[in-house]
């Protein structure tokens, strides 16, 4: 006997920023005064799946040649392309960021320059293209963060410190924990940023449907002052699971261009962080991954937030990329393997014997990933639990999830 589940639409909040470019052309121009003709300045754009990255920075390029200064792109990103210059640039080009797509060079180095010591933390990097510059934007997404909770998570606040030092400083914080991320990295952005060698930061907030509903351009000087604002912004709007309770968590597909961790930790409940505390919601007894996107190029951090995996997914891992990003971040338990089965069919199984439940009473949910959840799949009882709710829309009859060679058919 198997589950059947059925498609249901949830419906989330949607403020949508429009007028997209005449809004950030408005934006652009307080940057006016401070970009001089013939200044080299880098741009610098980090590895995640954010869905208009490649239009914010294209809008980015085409504003600084309007000014008559020389743009040029960097990559500022930590052990992501497995810690290479080449690597890297092909993580930016499957973003859609390419020399001949945005219209500027594309500089890659794992080279940095050290900078001076702040509150006596020392070992402190700037990629050397950004150093040599005469000045640095940087444009990314302001979202939680997948570790930890703060004042400042994943944002232009991370990426000046991470971000533009390189591998080598992602070394130096990740080897804090989450100590560093937390508390280190605001300080050290705060120095860097005073020093005005960042020039300004593009921030970029999501609705729940992974679309743009903000963006705000803020000079280097005011990130600190900005960002936690967007932050409250992109929690207040993030997309969530219909329910708390859920027996198994099937996930079709995990991707570092999804999730830095490649699974949201904060949709699943699940940091596996030392000393971290788990959400207390949703709570999820198993948890099933299924393929891995083409963009991830191998890196399957966070394949230790799932109990099952299966055997398609754990022919596409690169071991290589996955334990750099690992033992970088130094949160060995996100890279353990999970039970590995043959077919999609067969890890649901196992994660239903593993919750110690019956198939006709499971709560299971099914989702595209942790990104896309306006449309889901749910079990029987879990649909009776929705029933009547205004935010939720019926979407056909329950039916059978595995085709006939037990892999789950299309979403």
């Amino acid at each position: 006997m198997t589950v059947k589940l059925t498609k249901i639409c949830q419906q989330f909040n949607r403020p949508r920023l429009n007028n997209f470019d005449a809004h950030l052309q408005t934006q652009f121009n307080k940057m006016h005064a401070t970009i001089r003709p013939g200044a080299q300045i880098a741009i610098a754009a980090g590895s995640r799946g954010i869905t208009d990255i490649a239009r914010v920075v294209k809008s980015t390029v085409d504003f600084l040649i309007s000014q008559q200064a020389c743009p040029f792109i960097i990559p500022a990103m930590g052990s992501h392309g497995g810690a290479t210059a080449e690597g890297q640039i092909k993580i930016l080009a499957s973003l859609g960021i390419t020399q001949q797509s945005m219209g500027a060079p594309i500089r890659s180095s794992m080279e940095t320059i050290e900078l001076p010591s702040v509150d006596g933390v020392d070992h402190i990097y700037m990629d050397r293209y950004a150093y040599e510059s005469d000045g640095v934007i940087i444009v990314n997404r302001i979202k939680p963060h997948t570790d930890y909770h703060g004042p400042f998570e994943s944002g232009l606040v991370k990426m000046t410190v991470i971000g533009l030092g390189k591998h080598q400083q992602a070394l130096e914080m990740h080897r804090l924990g989450v100590y560093g991320l937390k508390d280190i990295v605001p300080k050290v952005a705060e120095a860097i940023l005073q020093s005005g060698k960042v020039i300004a930061g593009v921030g970029i907030v999501e609705n729940a449907y992974h679309e743009t509903m903000a963006l705000s351009v803020m000079r280097g000087d005011q990130i600190m002052a900005q960002e936690h604002a967007l932050l409250e912004m992109a929690t207040e709007n993030m997309p969530r699971l219909p329910v708390n309770k859920i027996d198994v968590l099937i996930i079709d597909r995990m991707g570092k261009n999804i999730s830095g961790v490649s699974m949201d930790s904060n949709i699943i409940g699940r940091i596996r962080i030392r000393d971290e505390q788990d959400p207390e919601n949703p709570q999820i007894k198993s948890i099933v991954v299924c393929d891995i996107t083409e963009e991830s190029h191998g890196n399957a951090v966070g394949m230790g937030l799932a109990d099952v995996t299966t055997k398609r997914l754990y022919e596409k891992i690169d071991f290589d990329a996955t334990y750099e990003n690992a033992r970088t971040s130094t949160f060995l338990e996100r890279i353990k393997v999970p039970y590995v089965a043959d077919t999609d069919r067969t890890a649901l199984d196992v994660a239903l014997r593993a919750s110690n439940i019956q198939p006709n009473a499971a709560r299971v949910i099914r989702i595209r990933d942790t990104l896309c959840l306006d449309e889901v799949y749910v079990s029987d009882p879990i649909l009776s639990e929705l029933s009547g709710q205004n935010a939720i829309e019926l979407i056909g009859k329950a039916t059978e999830p595995f085709d006939d060679k037990h892999e789950l058919v299309p979403f």
